[in-house]
């Protein structure tokens, strides 16, 4: 049953959307755009946060200039101190933050690299109440352009999205991300869909998920159609691991399956029973990532399998 917020919101568009399409398109754009709060919501992840602040204490916290607004970087160096260590990047997803990928760092970290955990806008020590793709990509690209570049990116969730459309160079203006090995986890494939998805939650007629459409074409610069990480995967052809559960009740298995045939190095696991935010802290997920990142090729021939 919807809650009582979302049939309240079902209502005003309904209401607005026989005086004005246009503006019932753009006001739903954005409240798409809006995100959440940084708090914790619940014991469970009050309990994750305070883990993850206190393993993040060790990292130095640096601020990226964006266009509108800045991006917090949490640097962990190497603790093997080498200058050649690799350097792996870590995107957290929508209403999420660093903390809550502090185990995937820490466990990266183990393997002698130096990880880069970042805060998307409207998130975590990040500025702002708003985000979409364009923006995130522009953080992400800030921060290959400040750490130099990095071997390996993780992308959880919304987080995976806006590192597939940083390295596809889907907003043109923006150097695209130079990372050869790209991790995916539970992340959308096609933000058309979630798109849809959300206009169908909160109620919009056809007129108005036009002109919603049309309105993150005028600020996003690309058609929704063209957000789309399968296209990008064919483009750049990079080795690519998708990492998904199949009981994930938040971005819908299809997304994952959608990768599947795209190219020879495009490897799955399927992380059955961990959902679409306890993946990301599974110990033979964070395994399986490290090797991929740091190109074993065993690993990469694992890809293909399920764990539990």
């Amino acid at each position: 049953m919807p809650s009582f917020p979302l049939k309240v919101t079902r209502l005003a568009f309904a209401q607005l959307e026989k005086v004005s399409p246009t503006v019932a398109g753009r006001i739903a754009f954005e409240l798409f755009c809006r995100t959440p709060s940084r708090r914790p919501k619940g014991d469970k992840a009050k309990q994750v946060f305070t883990v993850g602040r206190s393993r993040l204490r060790q990292a130095s916290t640096v601020r990226l200039a964006l266009t509108r607004g800045m991006a917090a970087a949490h640097h962990l160096s190497s603790q093997e101190g080498s200058g050649s260590a690799p350097r792996f990047l870590v995107v957290h997803g929508w209403g999420s933050r660093a903390e809550y990928l502090s185990e995937m760092a820490l466990g990266l970290r183990e393997t002698g690299a130096e990880v880069v955990v970042l805060d998307l806008p409207g998130h975590g020590a990040s500025s702002g109440r708003r985000l979409d793709l364009k923006i995130a990509a522009e953080a992400i690209v800030a921060a290959e352009r400040h750490f130099g570049r990095f071997d390996g990116v993780v992308g959880h969730s919304f987080g995976g999205a806006a590192v597939m459309m940083a390295a596809g160079r889907v907003f043109p203006e923006l150097h695209p991300l130079n990372a050869p090995r790209i991790a995916l986890i539970g992340s959308p494939s096609s933000m058309g869909e979630v798109f849809n998805g959300f206009a169908s939650i909160v109620g919009l007629g056809r007129g108005s998920v036009g002109a919603m459409r049309i309105r993150a074409m005028d600020l996003v610069g690309a058609q929704v159609e063209d957000l789309d990480g399968v296209a990008v995967a064919r483009r750049i052809d990079r080795p690519l691991l998708v990492v998904h559960a199949e009981d994930d009740k938040e971005v819908n298995v299809g997304h994952a399956q959608r990768y599947i045939g795209v190219s020879p190095h495009v490897r799955h696991l399927w992380a059955n029973g961990h959902g679409h935010r306890r993946i990301v802290s599974a110990p033979e997920v964070i395994s399986a990532v490290a090797s991929f990142l740091a190109g074993a090729e065993g690993a990469s021939r694992a890809g293909n399998r399920k764990v539990s």
